[in-house]
């Protein structure tokens, strides 16, 4: 029966599910003829991650069959049932067949893990014993090795997600630190602007200073020098080296003859 009767989704899921088996095929075929271990580990690497892709397209298939199984008659149920276990079934195979593998390269340091997670022990000794199980039994194990994937990559998401948050009060952090260290220049940048603003001003206050020291003294100058003048001119009246200073009355002599002429 095509499974696109039934459901798209279940027809390309089948499809991918099939291309994968296929290539497993061919890639367990090519490890055969492969003599050089490094070459057989490589290999084994690339086949390992086709059979984790194949188990998450089964997982899916499983789930998209589980919400089909109201809308579908019990003939219909039960064909897809049996496609699930088909696949569930192969994909063990192929696990039995890199397990071999393995323990070949096991004495070389090369051993390649299937599946990451709590489940892979369990997954070792179900592959052990998939000859002696029925296939409900083999879809029950690998659902509850599907459910064990599940929760250990919901753990990594719980890591992920306090990683994330983690890094993110980090980042506010260092923000409010960044925009507190921008304020902090910005008022060390005011200071050196009032420091050298007040520096300048302190200069023109001191050239004002000594120009007014300057001005005190030549005054302080002339007065002394004017002092002194009047000072001669009335100890030695007679000296005609001495200009007479306009506004100063005449010698006291000059007078007396002018009394004396009256």
């Amino acid at each position: 029966m095509d499974l696109s009767a039934v459901s798209e989704e279940l027809a390309e899921l089948e499809g991918q599910i099939n291309d994968l088996f296929r290539a497993l095929s061919n890639g367990f075929q090519k490890l055969e003829k492969i003599k050089d271990a490094s070459r057989q580990s490589r290999q084994l690497e690339e086949l390992t991650d086709k059979m984790r892709d194949c188990k998450s397209l089964i997982k899916d298939f499983d789930r998209e069959v589980k919400s089909l199984e109201g809308g579908n008659d019990a003939s219909t149920n039960r064909m897809l049932n049996d496609r699930r276990q088909s696949m569930v079934k192969e994909l063990n195979s192929y696990v039995a067949l890199k397990k071999k593998y393995s323990s070949n390269l096991a004495s070389n340091n090369k051993r390649v893990d299937l599946f990451d997670g709590p489940a892979e022990d369990h997954m070792e000794e179900n592959v052990l014993l998939a000859s002696n199980m029925t296939n409900q039994e083999l879809v029950n194990k690998g659902n509850s090795m599907m459910d064990d994937t599940d929760q250990a990559i919901e753990r990594g998401k719980k890591i992920v997600l306090e990683t994330i948050n983690v890094g993110t009060d980090t980042s506010a952090a260092l923000k409010a630190q960044t925009d507190q260290m921008s304020r902090v220049v910005n008022e060390l940048d005011s200071i050196h602007f009032s420091l050298k603003k007040a520096s300048k001003l302190v200069k023109e206050i001191g050239r004002q200073i000594a120009t007014d020291k300057c001005i005190m003294a030549f005054l302080f100058l002339i007065v002394i020098g004017v002092i002194a003048i009047i000072i001669v001119k009335i100890v030695n009246p007679n000296n005609k080296d001495i200009r007479d200073i306009p506004g100063l009355a005449p010698p006291a002599m000059n007078r007396r003859l002018l009394w004396n002429h009256y």
